[in-house]
């Protein structure tokens, strides 16, 4: 007969006796015990003898000996035992000057930062003993230009577990660390440094006492054009995450998301916790109309396969969260909208679906979800910043007046893209008013209903006529002449002052200037390299090259110039793309350019084009030579307010029939 299976052989050591082999059928609870107890102090005096090994070699004096010391402790420190044992031998503290010390870089730093988060994740050890200094040295190459990505990877995870783990840290943290500093880590290619930057943020954020997350964006101070470009840019990539759900179709054969929909009809017309108040609703609803045996038809305009609504994009399957969040957390909201429409007679409704996804995709467009930020654009929303689903409220917001205005206007189906452009130009005028709540852009939207637009459109259509009567062309052609001249001279002006710029390598960024300033005769442009971005103008004699204007033979923008050409990589950015421009001049020499923001650019194009006697063209001269214009010609008809100004000048009189006149000299 075999032995049985569970019948096995083991040597025990008993103190003071000899090993000896014993058959035992079966092991006893204590001897179990015993054996874990026997086989976790060999474990952790194992454990034990390592840590030391481990940080006796990362204290010597040798290079390589400490790098792979370093590097087999980054792997061990997951391991509570050895993480245990390696804590109690003060090996944070070692790890910790190690930081501090400034010395270690590359590879040996890298492997210090992992080995320190690894320990610090076990819990064994507070985040509060961890000094200043040891912050600001990691904060440090989260704000450093140029660092290695495996740096800066695990120095913006260990920032973030301070935040996370310590209140009195967050408050070190930021100190020396800013959302806008991190916004610049969110433009790399590199998806996870993108995730472990949001993950800081939302760390700040989520530790940031209430005043202080309002301060930011609601104190009473003036926000300076750089912050404001900061929190657009951080608008910008946090509307962008929305692209996803915006370009991805639905899927008719999946369950999953069709059930979404049946889910919108069961919320609006089956009701739900609210036994007393939402039955009166629906029963005054639909007490004088047929049973709701067409609901899909109502709330959908393809009834037949709602889900092929939402197969275009965009808005895609975004339209369809919008509906989900608007009927689960403003259900009382979502069942008035969808049973009024319900009510109404059939040339009067409008499919709730159809406005959900018309009106999703108007605001991707007014918010452009998908581009990338403008350089040197500061059109930031305050009221963004101020709830954690700010889009999605921004949505019911929207479908309400949506739903008020097709009302006031007594549309019918047909008047659909009528009531869109309405709502459309309802929302942007009330963006434009920059409100600081989603209450406050409701007050905003209250002002302005559809009779408030009409009023509105025709007092601009009124104002516009007036500046299209035969007299005053007349007049803007003639001063406009005199208006280009001035933007002329300011452009020049403003190249006589000079500009620094900052040169691109390989890498994203490179902290290194050059100047350039065009000679006060108008016939020279100097230029010359600087050691750091200067304060204020640079004199001539430290530029040390020149380029006469003569020898200049054009300007080119964009994909044109020349390193846009060498270098695929910023042809690829468009950002940087749109700031390009190139000096071509003679003997086929090249001075390539890239503006700090769009208005430098704008300012050093129109100026160049002007030395060659060539018309300025850009965005920034169109939009002064109109504000300019617009200016002269309200203060020359100052006198002529509410007198109207006939198309044609006055008939002259008929001659008289003689001109012997008769002149009283008394």
């Amino acid at each position: 007969m075999p032995p049985h299976s569970d019948i096995v052989k083991v040597a025990i050591e008993w103190p003071g006796a000899n090993a000896q082999l014993i058959e035992i059928d079966q092991v006893s609870a204590r001897l179990k015990t015993l054996l874990k107890d026997k086989t976790y102090q060999h474990e952790r005096r194992s454990r034990a003898r390592a840590a030391r090994q481990l940080l006796d070699r990362i204290q010597s004096h040798g290079i390589d000996a400490r790098l792979e010391a370093l590097k087999e402790l980054a792997k061990l420190s997951a391991d509570p035992t050895f993480a245990t044992e390696f804590i109690n031998m003060e090996g944070i503290g070692t790890l910790a000057r190690l930081v501090e010390s400034g010395t270690h870089f590359g590879e040996m730093l890298a492997f210090t930062l992992t080995a320190f988060l690894e320990l610090m994740d076990h819990g064994i050890v507070s985040w509060d003993l961890i000094s200043l200094s040891f912050i600001k040295q990691i904060a440090g190459y989260v704000n450093q230009p140029m660092v290695d990505v495996s740096i800066l990877q695990r120095s913006l995870a260990i920032l973030e577990s301070m935040v996370l783990n310590s209140h009195s840290l967050y408050h070190r943290v930021a100190q020396d660390i800013t959302v806008g500093q991190l916004i610049g880590h969110l433009q790399v290619s590199n998806q996870e440094i993108q995730t472990y930057a949001i993950a800081l943020i939302n760390a700040l954020f989520l530790k940031a006492p209430e005043d202080r997350r309002q301060h930011v964006i609601r104190g009473n101070r003036p926000i300076k054009a750089e912050m404001a470009h900061q929190l657009y840019v951080l608008q910008v990539l946090t509307f962008n995450l929305l692209e996803e759900r915006m370009m991805t179709k639905m899927d008719p054969s999946d369950q999953a998301q069709r059930d979404i929909i049946f889910e919108l009809r069961r919320i609006a017309f089956d009701g739900e916790n609210d036994p007393s108040g939402t039955e009166k609703r629906k029963a005054m609803y639909t007490k004088d109309y047929k049973m709701l045996v067409d609901v899909l038809k109502r709330l959908f305009g393809n009834h037949v396969n709602p889900a092929m609504d939402f197969t275009q994009t965009p808005p895609g399957m975004l339209a369809l969260d919008n509906m989900l969040y608007l009927a689960k957390l403003h259900q009382d909201t979502y069942i008035r909208i969808v049973l009024e429409n319900s009510s109404r007679e059939d040339k009067h409704e409008c499919p709730f679906g159809r406005c959900a996804i018309e009106l999703t995709r108007m605001l991707c467009e007014i918010l452009q979800v998908g581009e990338l930020p403008n350089e040197g654009c500061n059109d930031y929303h305050p009221m963004f910043f101020t709830h954690d689903r700010a889009w999605e409220e921004f949505f019911c917001v929207c479908i309400q007046l949506l739903n008020k205005t097709w009302k006031e206007m007594r549309a019918t189906a047909e008047d659909f893209n009528k009531v869109m452009q309405v709502v459309r130009e309802q929302i942007t005028r009330a963006l434009a008013m920059k409100p600081s709540s989603l209450d406050h852009l409701k007050g905003k939207l209250r002002g302005l209903s559809y009779s408030e637009i009409l009023r509105l459109r025709q007092s601009e259509r009124m104002s516009q006529d007036d500046f299209q009567s035969p007299p005053i062309i007349e007049l803007r052609e003639r001063i406009q002449p005199e208006i280009l001249e001035l933007i002329k001279q300011q452009r020049l002006n403003r190249l006589c002052e000079g500009s620094c710029f900052r040169k691109l390598g390989n890498r994203r960024r490179q902290e290194k200037f050059w100047f350039c300033r065009l000679s006060l005769n108008h016939k020279v442009l100097h230029y010359g390299d600087l050691d750091e971005s200067p304060q204020g103008e640079v004199p001539l004699e430290l530029l040390t090259d020149k380029i006469p204007v003569s020898d200049i033979k054009s300007v080119v923008t964009g994909k044109d110039c020349p390193h846009m050409k060498e270098k695929s990589a910023l042809k690829q950015n468009k950002e940087v793309l749109e700031l390009a421009f190139s000096i071509l001049y003679d003997p086929d020499e090249n001075l390539n350019f890239v503006a700090p923001n769009k208005y430098e650019y704008c300012v050093w194009t129109d100026g160049l084009c002007a030395l060659l006697g060539r018309e300025m063209g850009s965005d920034l001269t169109r939009s002064d030579l109109d504000t300019l214009i617009s200016m002269e010609m309200k203060l020359r008809l100052l006198d002529l307010e509410n007198i109207a100004i006939p198309e044609a000048p006055p008939p002259v009189p008929k001659e008289p029939s003689t001109y012997n006149f008769t002149y009283n000299y008394g």
